[in-house]
């Protein structure tokens, strides 16, 4: 994993030279990003925001130590007077964001930066990375979550997350959405996150008999053991299984689960039910594992499957079918001589809402998400104010929450969410409307900028 020391030279070389030509040309105006996201994957509705703690921790902490300038200064690209500028570099500006947890929906700003244009820029890089990859995760995981119609989830993702960083993110931004745990022991010890394992096949073919191995297991572990019994013969497994946990009984024990893992989960699910129910092992839960994502789960629990409980991996921790969120930063307004422009891009598919922003959203006298509102900061708005803020001239203004109250913040916001908008698949688009003084300024802004080209 990168070294938190080395996180200023964690960024495009393009962000350095920008702001070296800022520096050599004296502009150093004050200017606000938004950090947003353009458009949701397929059949995704909403966006869960995280990332932010991370963020916030790089802003406060971000320094170039001597190596870092001896190494730009190796490249001779930099002249001394800018390499001196960031050797005595911090970031001093304010920052407004949507708390981690809060559902969001495409081009409503995660973050909004105003800065002096060279902070603001050179920060682009880092912030982009760790609000995508954790804003992904977090959304995939939550729809995984939902999936599993409030049955428990574990993330078993880390031996196949993209690096050993993003293994750690994944663990975070999946317990967040609303899992319950997560394989990754690091994770457990950094986020206090609780952790879980059952055993691997290799495991179970260690052993010269599939019973011995559970035998074995159970007497490491009489109170935590699960037994993955697909390693042979998935039902001869399951009756193997049974008559360990008849003996663990005797002992004063519970056999914890089983674990599918592979084959036909509906049927075999079904049979294990059936197995366990007949011994008098009705409490002895059934865990399925095994190339599952909310697509999977869903059909699964609809075909139904007998299912307790599911352990989720590589498609959760990757994102598969949605692997990255189109996330950018663009620059919203600038100050020149002291005088606020707003700026906005024409790119075509690209076009931006120009000035500092805030997002309303409208709750029914059910507690139902109606619609959000995308407005001027300083606009008289009706609705629950969305983005606050979370630093001031550097400084971080804002409680951190702890991962248990961010998990309720997922919760409570989900919980808000009409179904309709909840659907693993057929997306249902929910409406931003953007506010009239926000519509007339683009309106405005897009002619005068046409008129320059």
């Amino acid at each position: 994993m990168v070294e938190e020391k080395d996180f200023a030279l964690l960024t495009d070389l393009y962000e350095l030279t920008m702001c070296a030509s800022y520096f050599d040309n004296k502009i150093n105006d004050i200017a606000t990003f938004d950090l947003f996201i353009r458009q949701l994957p397929e059949n995704r509705n909403y966006f869960i925001a995280a990332g932010l703690e991370d963020a916030l921790n790089y802003l406060k902490r971000i320094r170039f130590t001597d190596e870092h300038i001896e190494y730009l200064k190796s490249k001779k690209i930099f002249k001394n007077d800018f390499l001196n500028y960031l050797n005595n570099f911090k970031f001093t500006g304010n920052v407004f964001a949507l708390p981690e947890g809060t559902v969001f929906f495409p081009n409503e700003p995660i973050i909004s930066i105003t800065a002096p244009i060279i902070e603001a820029q050179l920060v682009e890089t880092f912030l982009l990375n760790a609000i995508n990859l954790q804003t992904t995760i977090a959304t995939k995981a939550s729809r995984v979550v939902l999936a599993a119609k409030q049955k428990p989830v574990v993330d078993f993702s880390l031996r196949r997350t993209q690096g050993t960083d993003a293994g750690m993110k994944v663990a975070r931004a999946s317990y967040i959405a609303g899992c319950i745990g997560t394989s990754n022991v690091l994770a457990g010890m950094k986020y206090e996150i609780p952790i879980y394992g059952t055993m691997a096949h290799s495991f179970v073919m260690a052993f010269e008999k599939e019973e011995k191995s559970f035998h074995a297991y159970s007497k490491t572990f009489p109170r935590t053991s699960t037994f993955l019994v697909d390693t042979y013969d998935t039902l001869k497994g399951m009756e193997k299984a049974a008559i360990v946990a008849k003996q663990l009984e005797k002992q004063g024990h519970k056999l914890k689960a089983i674990r599918l893992d592979s084959g036909d989960l509906v049927l075999l699910s079904r049979a294990a039910r059936k197995i366990l129910d007949k011994n008098g092992l009705s409490y002895v839960d059934i865990f399925a594992s095994g190339n599952l994502d909310e697509y999977e789960t869903e059909e699964l629990l609809k075909k139904g499957a007998l299912i307790d409980a599911f352990g989720v991996g590589t498609a959760m921790g990757v994102s598969k079918d949605a692997p990255y969120c189109d996330v950018v930063y663009k620059l919203v307004e600038l100050s020149n001589h002291g005088k606020l422009l707003p700026t906005m891009k024409l790119s075509k598919g690209k076009v931006t809402y120009p000035g500092i922003k805030q997002v309303y959203r409208i709750i029914d006298k059910n507690g139902n998400c109606i619609k959000d509102i995308l407005a001027l900061r300083d606009e008289k708005v009706s609705g629950n104010i969305l983005l606050i803020k979370v630093m001031e001239n550097g400084k971080i203004t804002y409680k951190m929450p702890s991962l248990e109250e961010i998990r309720e913040t997922t919760k409570e916001n989900l919980s808000k969410l009409p179904e309709k908008y909840k659907k693993i698949k057929n997306a249902t688009n929910y409406k931003v409307e953007i506010s009239d003084e926000l519509r007339k300024l683009t309106s405005k802004l897009n002619k005068s900028l046409q008129q320059k080209v």
